[in-house]
């Protein structure tokens, strides 16, 4: 039997190669427990909002109701100190589909919140 000889740019190539799998096993990570959340059913809602949810403990939609965004929003930056802006214009987008019955299809979009 012969043994299979290789260069160092095939090993380099090889390791390249395994550490790509393993960035691509890293990268493809899901937050499967926002994503089944109640909160998913908000329209434009993104991911990351219904985790920042879930982490100040809040199940389901109605918990919101009654709730002032802008609170919620420091508690979260309490926790995690670099919350983008942008995310108190998905947390009142939020709260008013919370307390709305018939929510306006326009206030359902996060940038509809700015300031």
């Amino acid at each position: 039997m012969r043994a299979t000889v290789h260069t160092v740019e095939e090993y380099r190539d090889r390791e390249d190669f395994e550490m790509d799998k393993e960035n691509k096993k890293k990268k493809r990570k899901t937050d499967y427990e926002a994503l089944k959340s109640s909160f998913m059913h908000i329209p434009h809602l993104n991911i990351e909002t219904a985790r920042d949810l879930l982490n100040l403990g809040f199940r389901e939609i109605y918990e919101l109701s009654g709730r002032s965004p802008e609170v919620l929003f420091e508690n979260l930056k309490k926790n995690k100190a670099n919350t983008p802006k942008d995310r108190l214009y998905s947390i009142r987008m939020a709260v008013y589909y919370a307390e709305t019955d018939d929510p306006d299809p326009a206030k359902l979009l996060p940038h509809a919140w700015k300031d």
